[in-house]
């Protein structure tokens, strides 16, 4: 409950989490202002408009929101078909944005959250002060709102992992910037099509967007002679590499690692292990890649660099979050998320005493909350948003009356899944939920997993 209740809800990021709060918290009563960075709802989303998700629309339409969006005239896509990242956004996240209009408000990036008043270290009357939240316009205007509670649904889309096997940026990675993505890219752009096609591009990563990318890659050489992919995994291939394949409850995400192993296996990808890349070197107009090891790989002319997603957390910095180490995620959350032990069917269901922070009243969730970790799904998103408009509401028994079903693999789950450890794991991007590079969710090709 909250001593402010006049004052709105913020929620930062207009994406599938930021929007199903906002509608929860419609729900309950709860007045919710949605600050967006981007010029339209779901930015981010729209950014892999081109990746299919692998869950079908049954599992990423919230259903408070849909009930929102009912009254409207709004006809639910077909629940067993798979969007694409653009058809999320255009067919149900825009249309919610739509319907809760001036709650959204779009080039609005959140630069800085704190207590009224109170700096970090301050302690006296601290709970009792509203959030003050400093808000930067496109138009050059600046903002300080002030709120009940905050709840951060940024994502973690604008931080992508980098080539460096020890999480930083590898030598020369910054000077080779025009040969690097680090998105999926979308082959059916003419442009990005011909900036791939009849040549040799190193696929960095072990998660569903490396799968996306080598798939999309081997239909373009079958295509297009003389294109080839070489594969670097930080780790070795082992059984559970390629997914959980036909044993996947989620079948769009096991078609796509026997994609990438078909790859593989046709020889339109050439795999190697165990590389951790420490240098980027131009040679001509190509780009050759260095190991920690010494090794150094034939050149290539692009780099695509799908090695997961960190949360961005500067603008956080003067309030008192309670983070797990490694995983950047909250600390009774962590545990429930570590990719060493779990896939996104074995995560034990959580809400909001598991999203709560030291700071009261402030919450992470979507994929921001589990940090490094790559097993989000968002199903997990919108239960968490529905325990916490809950708790925010005074209704405890709501709050904690959590349920969450995910679909099993018969791969991704147990002690000693991965033969590296853990922290290992988490910076490759991998698991069997890495999100567009990382993203949830398609059947057919290209499939990513879905973040939210």
């Amino acid at each position: 409950m909250s001593s402010h209740p006049d004052l709105p809800v913020v929620v930062i990021g207009a994406g599938p989490a930021g929007l199903a709060a906002a509608a929860h918290l419609v729900g309950r009563g709860i007045e919710p202002l949605v600050l967006e960075a981007g010029p339209v709802a779901a930015s981010a989303v729209r950014d892999w408009s081109h990746v299919r998700l692998f869950s079908p629309w049954s599992e990423v339409v919230d259903p408070v929101a849909e009930k929102l969006l009912a009254p409207t005239g709004w006809t639910a896509p077909d629940a067993a078909a798979y969007p694409t990242g653009g058809d999320w956004a255009e067919q149900y996240l825009q249309p919610l944005a739509d319907v809760l209009g001036a709650k959204v408000r779009t080039g609005a990036r959140v630069t800085g959250v704190s207590r009224l008043g109170r700096d970090r270290v301050v302690d006296a009357d601290r709970d009792q002060q509203p959030f003050t939240v400093h808000v930067s316009y496109a138009d050059g205007r600046e903002e300080r709102l002030t709120a009940r509670a905050v709840i951060d649904a940024s994502g973690t889309w604008t931080i992508p992992g980098r080539i460096g096997g020890d999480g930083l940026p590898a030598l020369g990675e910054r000077a080779a910037a025009d040969r690097i993505s680090y998105r999926v890219p979308d082959l059916k752009d003419p442009a990005v099509r011909a900036r791939y096609a009849g040549r040799r591009t190193a696929v960095i990563g072990s998660g569903a967007s490396a799968f996306t990318a080598l798939a999309s890659l081997a239909d373009l050489a079958e295509e297009t002679p003389g294109t080839h992919a070489v594969w670097i995994l930080r780790r070795g291939i082992s059984g559970s590499t390629f997914g959980g394949g036909e044993a996947d409850q989620l079948p769009a995400r096991g078609a796509l690692g026997l994609a990438a192993k078909a790859a593989v296996d046709q020889g339109y990808a050439d795999a190697v292990t165990g590389f951790r890349t420490t240098a980027v070197e131009r040679t001509g107009e190509q780009l050759v890649l260095e190991a920690e090891d010494g090794r150094r790989l034939d050149p290539v002319d692009e780099v695509i660099v799908l090695t997961g997603f960190r949360p961005d957390l500067s603008f956080l910095d003067e309030l008192r979050l309670g983070l797990d180490e490694r995983l950047q995620a909250p600390v009774e959350l962590a545990p429930l998320i570590d990719p060493n032990q779990h896939s996104c069917g074995t995560v034990y269901p959580h809400g909001h005493r598991e999203l709560a922070h030291p700071e009261p009243g402030v919450y992470l969730v979507g994929m921001k909350s589990y940090g490094r970790a790559p097993t989000f799904l968002a199903m997990t998103g919108y239960e968490q948003v529905r325990s916490i408009a809950a708790a925010l509401a005074g209704d405890l028994e709501a709050a904690d009356r959590v349920e969450l079903t995910l679909p099993e693999t018969g791969v991704c789950g147990g002690a000693g899944l991965f033969d590296q450890p853990a922290a290992a794991q988490a910076e490759s991007g991998g698991g069997c939920c890495a999100t567009p590079s990382t993203l949830q969710i398609g059947v057919g090709a290209p499939v990513s997993s879905g973040g939210c």
